[in-house]
C-alpha cells in the first residue's frame, strides 16, 4: 500500500476526501471479543470532557476500567455523565491546561500522588483555531496543545515512573493522530517552533503539520522505549472525520453548513471511538510494539513520519525548544 496520499490545498478538499474515505472498503484489523475487559486497569485520557475523548471514557468505563479524565473543563459534571452512562463509579477527574507546561507538570504530580501507576495513556486532546494564537510564553497554541504537550506529558510520566511495568505488564501509549499527517511535503526545520501568523484558511494545513510531528514523535518514542525488547506498546490512529465540536472556532457564517455536513457524513464520537477502544482493550494487540490504524484498518504511517533520521532530529529540536522556553 502506498504511504503517500493526495495533498489538500483547502479545508473543502480535506473535508470531501475524509467523507469519501468513509465509504471505501478496507480490511478490518480485528474486533473486541466478548471476554475482553479492562478490570484492574487504569486508563488516563486527555481531552475527555467532550467529543471523542468523552465517548472513549464512557466505553472504557463500561469495560470496567478505572478511567482518569484529564480535562480543562467539565469537572465534576462530565465525570458524573460518564458514571451515569457506564454504571461505573471508578471515574476520577484531574484538571489540566495543555497549553500550559506548568499545568502539565502538576498533572504528572497528581497522577503519581493520587492515581498511582497507569496502564494506558490516551493522548486525545487537540484544538483547531480560527487564527494563530500565542501561549503565555510565546509559543504557538496549536503547536503546543497538538504536539508539544504530548511530548512533555509522555516523557514526564515516563521520568516519574508513572506507568505500570510490574509483573511483565506492557503499558500502552495511544496517540490520536490523523491521516492529515501525510499532507505536509516536508518538515519545517528552519522555522521549527517559531510563531507564524495565519488565519482559518491555513488552519487545516497547520493541523496536518502538527499531526505529522505527533506521528513522527510516536514512531521515535517506540524506537527509544523498545531498543532490545517490547517494554511499551506505542499506538497511533486516525479515527476518521468525527461529528464533534473541534471546529467550534470556525467563522460563524460557515458554522451552519459545517454542522450539517458533520451531521450527515461524519461519524459520531461513539462510532469513531472503536479503534481507540480496540487498541486499549483487545488481547490481539497485547505485547505489540506499535501499530497505526485508520478507522479499523492497519496502515503504514507516511514515509516522513517513519524515517528514523526525522524522528531523531525532531526529538532533539523539541528538547532544545523546550529548554529555551520552559
Amino acid at each position: 500500500m502506498s504511504k503517500k496520499t493526495k495533498k489538500y490545498d483547502s479545508p473543502l478538499q480535506a473535508t470531501v476526501s475524509g467523507i469519501l474515505d468513509l465509504f471505501k472498503k478496507r480490511e478490518r484489523v480485528g474486533s473486541l471479543d466478548t471476554s475482553d475487559n479492562l478490570t484492574g486497569k487504569k486508563v488516563l485520557i486527555t481531552g475527555s470532557s467532550s467529543g471523542l475523548g468523552l465517548a472513549v471514557a464512557k466505553q472504557l468505563a463500561k469495560l470496567d476500567a478505572e478511567v482518569i479524565m484529564a480535562v480543562r473543563s467539565g469537572i465534576p459534571e462530565k465525570g458524573e455523565e460518564v458514571m451515569k452512562a457506564s454504571g461505573s463509579n471508578k471515574i476520577k477527574m484531574l484538571s489540566v491546561d495543555l497549553s500550559d507546561f506548568n499545568s502539565i507538570k502538576n498533572l504528572i504530580s497528581e497522577v503519581k500522588s493520587k492515581i498511582g501507576k497507569i496502564d494506558v495513556l490516551i493522548c486525545n486532546a487537540a484544538i483547531v483555531v480560527n487564527e494563530a494564537r500565542k501561549t503565555a510564553i510565546g509559543l504557538d497554541e496549536m503547536l503546543t496543545v497538538n504536539y508539544l504537550s504530548k511530548f512533555v506529558l509522555v516523557n514526564g510520566l515516563l521520568n516519574e515512573d508513572c506507568f505500570n511495568t510490574e509483573s511483565n505488564s506492557i503499558p500502552k501509549i495511544i496517540f490520536i493522530s490523523s491521516e492529515s499527517h501525510r499532507n505536509p511535503k516536508a518538515f519545517e526545520w528552519d522555522t521549527f517552533g517559531k510563531f507564524q501568523e495565519h488565519k482559518m484558511a491555513k488552519t487545516v494545513e497547520r493541523y496536518g503539520y502538527y499531526k505529522l510531528l505527533l506521528t513522527t514523535f510516536a514512531q521515535e518514542l517506540e524506537r527509544r522505549l523498545n531498543k532490545e525488547k517490547v517494554n511499551y506498546s506505542v499506538f497511533a490512529l486516525c479515527p476518521g472525520p468525527i461529528n464533534s465540536n473541534i471546529a467550534r472556532e470556525a467563522p460563524k457564517l460557515v458554522q451552519p453548513a459545517m454542522k450539517l455536513v458533520f451531521k450527515l457524513f461524519f461519524s459520531s464520537p461513539e462510532k469513531a471511538a472503536e479503534p481507540v477502544v480496540y487498541l486499549t482493550t483487545s488481547k490481539d494487540v497485547e505485547g505489540k510494539n506499535k501499530d497505526y490504524l485508520f478507522l479499523m484498518s492497519k496502515r503504514d504511517v507516511d514515509d516522513n513520519a517513519s524515517n528514523p533520521e526525522n524522528g531523531k532530529r525532531l526529538w532533539e529540536m523539541t528538547e532544545n525548544l523546550l529548554k529555551e522556553h520552559v
